[in-house]
């Protein structure tokens, strides 16, 4: 091990889009910021790609238009098409217009790169020490050497998965249920689909989470916890043709549940969680946008505690509960069902159809949400909802 200790202002593990939104704050704020990434970067990401009209303008606003290369075909998607078992389709435009379908190995390399803080891939983390109002943090080197630095804060966003949140809860991950999410990839024989639109079955017998959409001349399958066979599926109820799976199929562990029943974990002392490592995650799968805003709260809430000396954790907590309103919102049966908290006209789209295709939609749509009963997550939604009813936001109680 080194024995020379550098000292940095903040450390952020995880070079995600969560982490380059802090890290543009701060650096734009003065503060001395280091990114450290366990891969080597431009690295790849797991991710189906459609970011949501949100998370497109604060990219704009925060960091210009993107560039081709981080930007997969079809370049944009429209909105979204919902499916049912009684083969009832209901496609939604975003209200916002198009938005960018995301390469993720480029786009967060370029928004990390666009940020302005120091970056060291091949870097992971290790452990970190409390050393009086500081925090010693010990990374590894590719190839065995560790690293050591002091600084004042620690951003946690490093995806679900993440060590920084492990370090401060090692149970967390035994107390949530975690969804393995796989996609594979076809060549296209015929998909009649609107390769504008991503495509999201409510089918208990096909899985959790069952998607599928165009990318770079192939169709993405995606499923969550398959319980069906969803190509034969495609083809036999919608059409589609596919070549069989290629190779570079991949997977990876998600927790969908703390958006659902407001279980949000947000750190210790001046160490914060920010981005999906704290849960957040939209209804359609989406984290990209969550990522951008609490990540951005975060490196904010981190100035407004060193520029006026206020503790880190109830700052950081009162400023992040507007995302956490707007984020479990979106699984809010009440809010889905009298107000309007996606980014695509749900309820309208539901009202354009025939009374007999409305009632198939929300019989399929309890047979659907059924599915999680295994997770008794039910009476949670129902209270949280009815203390955002009551209270005008969701209590932080149960937040870690």
């Amino acid at each position: 091990m080194s024995n020379t200790i550098r000292t940095v202002d903040i450390i952020i593990v995880g070079a995600s889009l969560a982490a380059a939104a802090a890290a543009k704050r701060l650096h734009d704020a003065g503060l001395e910021t280091l990114i450290i990434e366990k891969q080597e970067l431009p690295r790849h990401k797991i991710c189906s790609g459609i970011l949501s009209p949100r998370g497109h303008r604060f990219i704009l606003e925060n960091f210009g238009p993107m560039p081709q290369q981080a930007l997969h075909a079809p370049t944009a998607c429209r909105g979204v098409t919902f499916h049912f078992p009684s083969m009832v389709s209901m496609s939604m435009d975003f209200f916002g217009g198009t938005t960018p379908h995301l390469h993720r190995k480029y786009a967060d390399h370029w928004a990390i790169k666009s940020c302005g803080a120091e970056v060291q891939d091949q870097a992971s983390f290790i452990r970190m020490q409390p050393q009086g109002d500081d925090q010693l943090v010990t990374t590894r080197k590719k190839g065995g050497a560790e690293v050591q630095y002091k600084c004042r804060y620690v951003i946690g966003a490093d995806g679900p998965s993440s060590p920084v949140l492990r370090a401060l809860y090692p149970d967390y991950p035994q107390q949530i249920p975690w969804f393995f999410v796989g996609q594979k990839f076809h060549e296209i024989i015929d998909c009649p689909l609107d390769d504008e639109y991503f495509h999201f079955w409510f089918h208990p017998a096909l899985g959790h989470y069952t998607w599928s959409h165009a990318r770079d001349g192939r169709q993405i399958v995606g499923v969550g916890f398959k319980r069906g066979d969803i190509a034969n599926y495609l083809q036999d109820k919608h059409g589609v043709r596919l070549k069989p799976a290629d190779k570079d199929h991949e997977g990876c562990a998600e927790n969908f549940g703390p958006s659902l029943i407001n279980r949000y974990v947000f750190g210790k002392g001046n160490v914060l969680i920010t981005g999906q490592a704290a849960g957040f995650l939209n209804m359609i799968g989406e984290g990209m946008s969550c990522a951008l805003h609490s990540g951005a709260i975060a490196g904010e809430a981190i100035i407004e505690s060193a520029i006026h000396n206020r503790e880190l954790q109830p700052l950081y907590r009162a400023m992040i509960s507007t995302e956490v309103r707007r984020t479990t919102d979106q699984w809010n049966p009440l809010k889905i069902a009298f107000a309007r908290p996606h980014e695509a006209d749900f309820p309208a789209a539901l009202m354009a159809l025939p009374l007999k295709d409305r009632l198939k939609v929300l019989r399929d749509i309890w047979r659907f949400a059924c599915l999680y009963k295994e997770f008794k997550w039910g009476r949670e939604i129902m209270r949280e909802s009815i203390a955002r009813l009551r209270h005008g936001y969701y209590p932080g109680e149960r937040w870690l």
